[in-house]
């Protein structure tokens, strides 16, 4: 949702030389983008020789948290990605249930969609601190998660990952997504459209590009502005904050991902749930979970 990514590899860079070790802009891009907080910090330590327990790791994440809050308190305007309003109005037109999943922690997540319009519609957060490093994005666990709490809070749902679409920015998390078994939107927010192709369901450059009715095709039903139900079949979406027209990727890339917000959007029989997603940036959905 948040086009954060320079500001959280500087925080993540200043860590390291705390701790007397090199930063490096290569590491940080293969291990760091699209991947919660402390799977990002716990490899770029692992990676200089430096091994510290789960005690340590929470001291450097509140470290950069309060880091994290002191940038969000010096902005005059939230970097927000264009067209992510305009996405979230014709999903709250339709009637969807938002969510986000994101790789930064729960304090990063609140703070910043304090500063927005949005913050009431999503019902479900799923932070960097609810999984484990080991099940950080590219693992699909954080997806998984969001589902269960909206199934849970919304009893009539019953959503499954086949009928949900996730809105994604980065490599790890096109992987998680698709590792749930749900549908992925690539936005080029990170990467360039070519590098999302084949990786991602669609591809898109910007989140005003979503369609609601090319989106819908894959559940055999027409999804309008005013009706996220396809026909004969329900469905969830998944929309990233950090996400995506149709495409597949060209090659794989050496390069990693980006934490992007992951809004889930999941539609029931009486409702329908977006997740959308935010890692560090974030991004838009149509039909998803």
């Amino acid at each position: 949702m948040i086009n954060d990514e320079a500001i959280r590899e500087t925080l993540s860079n200043q860590l390291l030389l705390d701790e007397n070790l090199r930063p490096d802009e290569d590491d940080y891009r293969q291990v760091c983008l699209g991947r919660s907080d402390r799977a990002c910090l716990k490899t770029l330590l692992a990676q200089r020789g430096r091994t510290m327990d789960d005690e340590g790791l929470d001291k450097l994440l509140v470290k950069k948290s309060a880091a994290y809050q002191d940038w969000l308190d010096d902005l005059e305007k939230l970097p927000l990605y264009p067209g992510l309003d305009d996405l979230i109005f014709r999903c709250r037109a339709a009637q969807v249930k938002m969510a986000i999943v994101a790789g930064a922690q729960r304090q990063q997540v609140i703070s910043a969609l304090n500063r927005t319009e949005f913050s009431d519609y999503f019902s479900v957060i799923v932070a960097g601190e609810d999984v484990s490093a080991d099940n950080s994005k590219p693992a699909p666990d954080g997806y998984l998660q969001a589902i269960a709490q909206l199934n849970a809070r919304y009893p009539n749902l019953n959503a499954q990952p086949d009928e949900c679409i996730a809105i994604e920015a980065s490599f790890a998390g096109i992987e998680a997504a698709q590792t749930a078994n749900i549908a992925a939107v690539g936005v080029a927010h990170v990467y360039p459209n070519h590098m999302l192709q084949r990786r991602a369901t669609w591809v898109v450059d910007y989140l005003r590009e979503i369609k609601l009715d090319w989106i819908s095709e894959k559940f055999g039903g027409e999804l309008t502005n005013t009706d996220f139900r396809s026909t004969g079949s329900k469905r969830t979406d998944f929309e990233s904050t950090d996400s995506k027209s149709t495409g597949f990727e060209a090659e794989p890339e050496t390069e990693s991902e980006t934490e992007v917000d992951t809004e889930i959007e999941a539609e029931g029989t009486e409702a329908e749930t977006k997740i959308e997603t935010t890692e560090e940036t974030t991004s838009e959905s149509s039909s998803e979970k």
